[in-house]
């Protein structure tokens, strides 16, 4: 009996002993995005933290506003033992940069939400992207639009789509022409599809946009409006109040979500439908998911996962929808 006691003693000690041993040999990888205090961000985070204690890693987040501060970032990782790291980077021109210090490190990288471009504004199609797949969220706008349409009746020769472009951004031109192409396949005149370019993908250089179109059609009755998100398309929708149409002629419906909060909470309803709300949770699940069978497993992301899931939040249902997301 004396024997098992001591037997048991001993085993109990080693098994003391071990523990910091098994917390030390925990798997550490980074998960680095450009905006930490906006909603998205901080969802893509708490899921990353998800697939942390369902994997067994530690997750080191760090915010990167700017250059500076992203290279610096990738040096603490590698200080502090990290296998590699997510990345939505504040400039996606960092990209040659990030992968020579990550490469530099022996850190495995996975681009998110934004594709690396070297310096010619060429995309780095050689690091893995998680990405929301900009062409399939167009399509989506496009045929809600339609849809919305033909619930209220509007007839096509009345109708116009203002659609709010800026070609030089690849996601921007992926996202307007996959909605235009998807209204032109449901049945809208293409001869209607009026594009006008924005100095600036936010409301006031959508709105300046939606003025210099509106003014070149003013006898248009209805209007469709689309943009690569939700501040395009807003400002689209303040150029129509500008120009006196009723709300009740206007059908918008943006892309992102979160910067269409305050819009859907406004009382009066206005020419903003909803917006199409992607998956910062899956973004940040998956994405670390792939990191750790890289790291552990030795099986290498695609070079592109498009992720397509997205619902219509409207003043209807935004506030469950955000509220499952976590937003």
């Amino acid at each position: 009996m004396k024997c098992l006691r001591s037997f048991l003693a001993v085993l109990c000690l080693v098994a003391l002993w071990a523990l910091p041993a098994l917390a030390q040999d925990k798997i550490k990888v980074g998960f680095l995005v450009k905006q930490a205090e906006e909603p998205w961000f901080q969802t893509e985070w708490a899921f990353a933290d998800k697939a942390g204690a369902d994997l067994g890693l530690e997750i080191i987040k760090i915010a990167i506003p700017d250059g500076e501060k992203t290279l610096n970032a990738i040096d603490t990782l590698a200080a502090s033992g990290a296998k590699g790291f997510v990345i939505c980077v504040p400039d996606t021109k960092l990209g040659p940069a990030v992968k020579r210090k990550a490469d530099s490190y022996g850190l495995k990288v996975i681009a998110v939400d934004d594709q690396f471009v070297n310096a010619k504004g060429e995309p780095m199609s050689e690091v893995p992207l998680v990405m929301m797949a900009a062409s399939e969220i167009g399509a989506i706008q496009g045929n809600e639009l339609w849809k919305e349409m033909q619930k209220r009746g509007w007839k096509p020769e009345e109708t116009a789509v203002m659609a709010i472009t800026a070609e030089e951004l690849e996601t921007a031109r992926l996202r307007t022409s996959g909605s235009i192409e998807a209204l032109i396949k449901a049945g809208f005149p293409e001869d209607r599809i009026y594009k006008v370019p924005t100095k600036s993908n936010d409301i006031p250089g959508a709105l300046d946009a939606g003025n210099a179109l509106l003014a070149r059609y003013p006898d248009v009755k209805n209007w469709l409006i689309v943009g690569m998100n939700d501040n395009t398309v807003l400002g689209g929708v303040r150029a129509t109040e500008g120009q006196r149409i009723p709300p009740a002629n206007v059908i918008a419906i943006g892309i992102n979500g979160v910067d269409a909060v305050n819009e859907l909470g406004k009382p009066n309803v206005t020419g903003f439908l909803g917006s199409l709300l992607p998956s910062p949770d899956v973004h940040g699940y998956k994405s670390v998911a792939m990191l750790n069978d890289w790291i552990v497993k030795g099986v290498e992301p695609p070079l592109f996962t498009a992720i397509t899931d997205a619902v219509l939040i409207t003043r209807d249902n935004y506030k469950v929808e955000l509220e499952k997301k976590g937003l």
